[in-house]
């Protein structure tokens, strides 16, 4: 399975950690994700800290 994950201000990123976090870290879940970053509110000290 394939997972795209659509997130674009902070609280989104938060919210969208654990489960990356669990998919990272469990490759036998059967799941890869790709992580689709809109810019809302962009700003490059932030996505410093995410990304």
């Amino acid at each position: 399975m394939h997972l795209l994950t659509i997130i674009g201000a902070r609280p989104q990123f938060i919210k969208a950690a654990v489960l990356s976090r669990y998919i990272r870290e469990n490759p036998s879940c059967g799941i890869t994700e790709t992580l689709v970053h809109t810019g809302q509110h962009y700003d490059q000290n932030m996505s410093d800290v995410f990304f």
